[in-house]
């Protein structure tokens, strides 16, 4: 019945953008702290940017200046917006949703920056 969707992952090359979006359902998406995972091979999984229910950001330093969370409560949707890439962004990026107790996850989209 929850669901976490994401989308808009794939390949662009260094120096490019992507807009990864993230659509929920069976959950009031407006109370929940909304957030972006990555996990890259052979690294463990690290929290990128994360907005709570009061639309406060944070991101990790290594995407501090170049990704914008941002959230759209009547879609009940959740964007990162990705610039300036590097291919050390390349990951899968997993979206999650948390009220305290429990999470909820996305299945993932790859993301791959190369030449």
């Amino acid at each position: 019945q929850v669901q976490l969707v994401e989308s808009g992952g794939g390949l662009v090359q260094p120096g490019g953008s992507l807009r990864l979006s993230c659509a929920a359902s069976g959950i009031i998406f407006s109370i929940y702290t909304v957030g972006w995972y990555r996990q890259a091979p052979g690294k463990q999984r690290e929290l990128v940017a994360r907005i709570t229910r009061g639309g406060s950001m944070s991101y990790v330093d290594s995407v501090k200046g170049r990704f914008t969370i941002s959230r759209d409560n009547t879609k009940k949707t959740m964007y990162l917006q990705m610039n300036s890439l590097s291919p050390e962004d390349t990951a899968v990026y997993y979206c999650n949703a948390n009220l305290g107790p429990g999470d909820y996850w996305g299945q993932g989209t790859q993301v791959t920056v190369s030449s």
